[in-house]
């Protein structure tokens, strides 16, 4: 902080010397001056300057940007370069990914300027607003845009930005190769955009530990990000659309694979030390799989998806960095409540004369559960409030204020674990009465802790508690507002169907809606196919499982033909990644095809049981115009025959 503070006077009699000057990231930004108090540095191996220059225009913000030295800023240019022409190349395609492409430059060797984007965040203080084990968790990032974003329109929109932009970042990493991906790389946006920053790693040239891999996964996707997507736990029909989403822009890039490598090409004498050989261009070609068809990329990217959403490595790795970091924190920072924007206090607020817990009300965004509805009394004559805190964010603030407090000074708190079966409304009835009692004592402790920030922030109204007082508004499930009514009993199943020399292609891509099992939980549903009429039933394909969902996602594709090899059905499988056959039978000739009727079924998988059917379709292929592509929703439900 001292070499900080003596450097940042040298620049400050540069300007008294100059009066102004132009940044190197772009001759519009026209500065006159430094702004000491808002500079600092980053905690990372270069340690980076955090500036902050005077905007010459007197409306204009102070202008923010990150020096670094130490690393080579070559490198990032050509990767943001690269991401940028990817976003032009989804833009021309009336595909706007949302991407966030800030500005970089160069200013000698080892050094130069990169752009600050303002409102964001990195990852790792998102994840640690819910302690250092918060890279393990579900719901860090859905509550940081919640608290950002408290009105419902808002928060979709933030939902929907994120979409996209965390599905162009899939895609553009994995093309590229951009490895040493940890939270502190990876920052959000208070309007949901996602980007990525420090690309000193590219073209698959990951960091070591011994003989492992740090970067395990294909990409950076984790359950965090998934929960933002689906609003909760289970999967939801906004996942078909972020599946869709990426294996969209993944094609558009496949097209323009040579434009890449020429491109690319270009740099290998330039001295980037990751970029020198015909092996490293070999690494962007392989990612592309040019010689692949658009269905076989559509079902190879999907299964990515599903290896990063899978991969326990990347949040050990968050994990690890989460306590590399923390040598870093200052011991004077104080905890703060994750769902409050900002700190209040008994000045700020006024001094509260006593709380109750008046009720508890079931809720369904952003997931089911219960919240408790707490009326706050202050001193001020006819001032209370209500406010709604759900029983994480107790047990949240209880914890806060364990790391400042010693236990002697604080009631004991209700056990969040249920023994037995008791479920749902006992539950809540009982916690009401617990908690209660908490937060009585909590308000007539010792003074240093009943009047700390902490309790005072706690009971502070949010927006979301000015929005519901005097309201009870009607419970929607959590992803109503992207998802399209159904309208269909049994729900519904995207295909993609093609007709091509002789060959039959159905695509079985996604199902929306599907019907809990009567016992109440959620199906593993697969999907059968017969293409009728067939006797024999040597035209039956069936998907892989999907486990406990009711929006499973496949991306798998079936190649159906005619029994042209004496009936005997003998198929070819093509080599498609992590068992998703193509299986390939004899031609059929159109004139047959007009007599056929695709038999699709929607079945649960009970294991020694019979499997359970939950829909069906029946679609007459002579209906279909097989000239080109047909891709739609077909909706689930009795021996009817099935329309787009």
């Amino acid at each position: 902080q001292g070499i900080l503070r003596e450097g940042l006077e040298d620049v400050k009699q540069f300007f008294k010397a100059n009066g102004s000057c132009r940044l190197p990231l772009s001759p519009s930004l026209l500065v006159k001056g430094i702004v000491p108090r808002d500079c600092s540095y980053f905690n990372s191996n270069a340690v980076p300057l955090k500036l902050s220059f005077q905007n010459v225009d007197p409306l204009g913000e102070n202008i923010r940007v990150i020096f670094k030295c130490g690393d080579d800023l070559r490198q990032d240019m050509l990767t943001l370069q690269m991401i940028r022409i990817m976003n032009k190349i989804w833009v021309q395609e009336g595909l706007d990914m949302r991407m966030v492409i800030f500005r970089c430059f160069s200013t000698g060797r080892g050094r130069g300027m990169v752009e600050m984007i303002p409102n964001a965040e990195t990852l790792r203080k998102i994840q640690v607003e819910h302690g250092v084990t918060g890279s393990f968790k579900d719901r860090p990032l859905a509550d940081w845009l919640q608290k950002h974003n408290p009105e419902e329109d808002e928060y979709e929109k933030a939902v929907e930005n994120f979409i996209y932009s965390c599905a162009g970042c899939c895609v553009a990493t994995y093309v590229l190769g951009i490895c040493d991906r940890h939270n502190d790389n990876i920052m959000l946006k208070t309007t949901g955009h996602m980007f990525h920053i420090d690309f000193g790693r590219f073209l698959g040239h990951a960091q070591m530990f011994g003989n492992i891999k740090r970067d395990r996964a294909p990409f950076v996707f984790t359950s965090d990000m998934a929960y933002v997507i689906n609003g909760g736990d289970k999967p939801s029909s906004r996942f078909h659309d972020f599946v869709d989403l990426c294996c969209q822009a993944y094609n558009l890039i496949r097209k323009h694979t040579h434009l890449f490598l020429n491109l690319l090409g270009l740099m290998l004498s330039c001295g980037i030390p990751e970029l020198s050989d015909l092996e490293d261009l070999k690494y962007v070609y392989d990612a592309l799989r040019p010689q692949d068809s658009d269905a076989d990329a559509t079902t190879y990217f999907t299964r990515l998806i599903e290896s990063s959403l899978g991969s326990v490595a990347t949040k050990l790795n968050f994990f690890i960095h989460n306590l590399a970091q923390m040598k870093f924190t200052g011991s004077d920072a104080r905890p703060t409540l994750s769902f409050a924007p900002r700190t209040h206090t008994i000045k700020t607020s006024g001094r509260i004369r006593d709380v109750f817990l008046c009720r508890h009300e079931r809720v369904f965004n952003p997931s089911k559960g219960y919240t408790y509805v707490v009326k706050v009394q202050r001193e001020s004559p006819g001032e209370v409030a209500f406010v709604q805190r759900t029983f994480e964010e107790f047990q949240e603030l209880h914890n806060k204020l364990r790391l400042l407090f010693p236990s002697s000074l604080l009631p004991s708190f209700p056990s969040r674990f249920v023994i037995g079966r008791s479920r749902g409304e006992a539950v809540a009835e009982r916690r009401k009465e617990e908690l209660n009692g908490y937060i009585w004592h909590l308000i007539h402790a010792a003074p240093e802790v009943a009047e700390c920030d902490l309790i005072y922030t706690f009971f502070h109204p949010l927006p979301r508690d000015e929005k519901a007082a005097g309201t009870n508004p009607t419970p929607k499930p959590a992803d109503a507002t992207w998802a399209r009514p159904l309208g269909k009993v049994g729900g519904e199943v995207k295909l993609s169907i093609s007709y091509k020399n002789n060959k039959l292609f159905i695509m079985v891509m996604h199902i929306r809606g599907l019907p809990p099992l009567q016992d109440g939980n959620d199906p593993d549903p697969y999907v059968k196919t017969y293409l009728l009429p067939d006797p024999q039933k040597t035209t039956k394909r069936k998907t892989k499982v999907a486990r406990k969902t009711c929006n499973p996602t496949y991306n798998e594709m079936v190649c159906g033909m005619g029994m042209g090899m004496g009936g005997s059905g003998r198929a070819v499988a093509e080599g498609l990644p992590h068992s998703a056959p193509q299986l390939v039978y004899d031609g059929i000739p159109r004139g047959d095809l007009q007599q056929r009727e695709l038999r699709l079924s929607v079945l649960s998988e009970e294991g020694f049981w019979e499997n359970i059917l939950l829909g069906e379709v029946g679609i007459r292929l002579r209906d279909l115009d097989l000239a080109q592509e047909k891709m739609g929703w077909f909706a689930l439900g009795s021996r009817g025959h099935g329309t787009l």
